[in-house]
């Protein structure tokens, strides 16, 4: 395994770190993305076989061991670090969880990836390249979060802790979600998206030089805006939209608490 693989399971360097000095709270390192990108130019591709299932993929981005090097000697001291369920999760090298998180099947973590602890991966649930998940997320069913490799100096999707993202829920082009925040089933957000704030009555938008930002505590749900002109108004055309329609409380903690057990 190259150094940066090994750096990046072991959780020694990260695609973006938190730093109240950087824009939006959080330091992009693009080294890392450009250092990933250059694996995908090694040594072609290759057969990795895992038990009776055979994987054709990049011989210099092979699946995480979970079992041996640095993920035993981190079970050895956790007592059980994380909990991957079987049933066609995989994990490439390089993407790092903390202790106590739980992976269901069939999930995708990408190289890059860090998982914080105790989060839950539900199933069918993409982390793409580089993304930052924070301690105590949970990523429900169908969630998918974008990857960013290209541009290397482009920002990667962060949600930060005890987030909840619901089903169906799609995350891309750098959006962080403050800490807190609960997305609603569906809720589709971009660095160019539009997030309208009913509560202070307030529009936020990302920039070419910050990213969009999910209040923390927001609670946002998806909903839709009149198109603009004639032709719009004219055929009552809509487009899709995301609403901020309170800040978190004990009702919403209510409703989104996962039983302990589970994870």
């Amino acid at each position: 395994m190259t150094d940066i693989l090994a750096d990046l399971d072991a959780g020694r360097r990260r695609a973006a770190s938190p730093d109240r000095a950087a824009t939006a709270g959080w330091r992009v390192d693009a080294s890392v993305k450009a250092e990933i990108l250059e694996l995908f130019d090694r040594g072609g591709d290759r057969t990795f076989e895992v038990g009776p299932l055979a994987f054709a993929d990049r011989a210099s981005l092979p699946l995480k061991r979970l079992h041996d090097g640095v993920d035993a000697r981190a079970a050895r001291d956790a007592g059980r670090p994380w909990r991957i369920v079987p049933g066609g999760t995989s994990l490439r090298a390089g993407a790092h969880l903390e202790p106590g998180g739980v992976v269901m099947p069939p999930s995708f973590v990408n190289v890059g990836a860090w998982i914080g602890a105790g989060t839950m991966i539900d199933s069918h649930v993409l982390v793409g390249s580089c993304a930052q998940i924070g301690a105590r997320v949970h990523l429900a069913a169908g969630v998918v979060i974008g990857g960013v490799l290209e541009p290397p100096g482009a920002r990667p999707v962060i949600v930060e802790d005890d987030v909840f993202v619901g089903g169906g829920c799609g995350l891309y082009e750098g959006v962080l979600v403050g800490r807190g925040a609960v997305l609603a089933a569906g809720v589709t957000l971009t660095g160019t998206s539009r997030l309208f704030d009913l509560v202070r009555e307030r529009v936020i938008e990302g920039t070419a030089d910050a990213p969009l930002v999910v209040p923390e505590r927001a609670v946002v749900v998806p909903g839709t805006r009149a198109v603009d002109g004639s032709f719009g108004r004219e055929h009552g055309l809509g487009v899709a939209t995301a609403l901020i329609v309170k800040d978190r409380d004990a009702g919403t903690d209510a409703r989104v608490a996962l039983e302990a057990a589970l994870r």
